[in-house]
């Protein structure tokens, strides 16, 4: 409220007309004042009480207000933590682009290696199957020069020289094939070669075989045979089942081998057991791992590398044929491979059947003609074939023979698959010989385990023979010939 002065003002008298009006005036504006005051009074009560109705149900004075603030607050610091997390998202998909390129790089660099790698085994796979082949010849022709030295009739202490030589080159043999499969397998470019065949095809000879090499080692084998049809890469499966015998021979010292055969519902489980030291629990596992050997039981003097039954285990897998093993220590192992049953459809020409080595003496006559481009080999061949009294002829290539043959025919074609770089190969020296002499019978003859060579000679109706040739399997499969009525 405005403040009045009781002085009189100076210049006017009481009595003075003037005078008297100016406190009524004063007053009057006063009292106008006085009411504006109130009537902004009321206004600014009604502002409040509307802006506290507004707000939360029993709150403070402002309190929408300084909820609004509080707001505000919250959602300038949300939105500066935004703007940071956004900033710190991009430096990470920076470095996270960084990281993918290099890893990209560093994936380019690891294909680059792999297609390095796999060049580089299958430049290995090339040179050890050319090394093998090479390696091969003058050992094959060793072999048949030993096993015909060996049927001569010569002094006793040289028979001992004999057999100790064609152990020596059984063992160089068993290292080099070893050694050739083991580099194949981890390449990846041994294929099988499925196919229908008589179980006794192949455990006839093998048993006959092993007879004589546990005969060597003071043991006796017993051979339980099966008339079974059965279906398998008959190569890889004598690979399986030579293992087997090999180590049971190695690891028997004395009493008995077992090859036999026993039915199952899946299949025919070919069994071979023994009755040497036998395998504790601890070292059933690591037995199939390369390198890895029982820790006793063998030859000081056994030059093995520990890798038959890793050999055993990968092809086994190849092939999908289950192992089985069962041992005692002190009491013998007994090793199994089950193969499915086959059906055979036809009987093929050069196809081997059961003979023992006895019936070498019905070889004799047969007419054989060999092909091969090591000369060594042909002399060896000569030797071993005609100690059973065979009539041979040999040469290094078809031209040669061709000219030593005029006019002559033959029971059995035995030829080399690789010959000389400048002529065909020994199924197409067949097929060229086939014209002239429909009804002859072949026998294709190499180092190179290709399951493809092996099956085009099945289809061709050819045998087939894996060097180093063994000369029981050779006679057997000259024997089938004359029991097919081939020759």
């Amino acid at each position: 409220m405005a403040c009045t002065s009781t002085r009189p003002s100076r210049g006017l008298s009481l009595g003075d007309p003037a005078g008297a009006e100016a406190p009524e005036a004063a007053t009057e504006r006063e009292r106008a004042l006085a009411e504006e005051n109130a009537r902004l009074r009321k206004v600014c009560g009604a502002l409040i009480e509307r802006v506290e109705s507004s707000g939360a149900a029993g709150g403070a004075p402002y309190a929408a207000f300084e909820h609004a603030v509080l707001l505000a607050e919250q959602v300038r610091e949300r939105t500066e933590t935004l703007h940071r997390t956004l900033d710190e998202l991009g430096e990470v998909n920076r470095q996270l682009r960084n990281e993918i390129a290099v890893r990209v790089e560093a994936e380019q660099r690891l294909r680059e290696s792999k297609r390095e790698a796999e060049a580089a085994n299958l430049s290995k796979t090339k040179f050890l199957a050319a090394v093998s082949h090479d390696l091969m010849q003058p050992l094959n022709a060793a072999r048949l020069f030993t096993s015909a030295l060996g049927e001569e009739a010569v002094p006793a202490t040289s028979q001992r020289l004999v057999a100790n030589i064609g152990r020596s080159l059984q063992d160089v043999e068993a290292l080099l094939g070893t050694l050739v499969d083991i580099s194949r397998l981890d390449a990846g470019v041994l294929k099988p070669d499925v196919a229908a065949f008589r179980a006794a095809d192949l455990l006839d000879v093998m048993a006959e075989e092993y007879r004589q090499i546990a005969a060597s080692r003071g043991l006796t084998l017993h051979y339980v045979g099966s008339s079974a049809m059965i279906e398998s890469d008959l190569a890889l499966l004598a690979r399986v089942v030579r293992n087997f015998l090999t180590n049971a021979i190695r690891y028997t010292r004395h009493g008995h081998l077992l090859l036999g055969c026993r039915r199952r519902p899946q299949g025919l489980e070919i069994v071979v057991g023994d009755t040497g030291a036998g395998i504790a629990e601890s070292q059933r596992e690591a037995i199939f791992v390369e390198f890895q050997r029982a820790d006793s039981g063998h030859d000081a003097q056994d030059r093995g590398l520990g890798l038959g039954l890793a050999i055993v285990d990968r092809i086994a897998t190849m092939l999908d044929h289950p192992l089985r093993l069962a041992s005692q220590p002190g009491r013998g192992s007994l090793f199994s491979v089950q193969v499915p049953y086959g059906r055979l459809p036809a009987s093929p020409a050069g196809s081997p059947t059961s003979a023992s080595a006895s019936q070498g003496d019905l070889l004799a006559g047969m007419r054989v003609w060999v092909i091969d481009n090591d000369p060594g080999i042909c002399e060896g061949m000569t030797a071993l074939l005609a100690g059973w009294g065979c009539r041979v002829r040999t040469a290094t290539s078809l031209a040669a023979l061709e000219r030593e043959t005029v006019g002559e025919t033959a029971d059995v074609l035995l030829v080399d698959y690789h010959l000389d770089a400048s002529s065909p190969d020994g199924l197409a020296v067949a097929a060229h010989l086939r014209r002239r002499h429909p009804a002859l019978p072949v026998v294709v003859i190499t180092a190179n385990h290709d399951a493809a060579i092996k099956s085009l000679a099945r289809q061709l109706g050819y045998g087939c023979l894996l060097k180093p040739l063994k000369p029981l399997r050779l006679r057997m499969q000259l024997v089938g010939l004359l029991g097919d009525g081939s020759a």
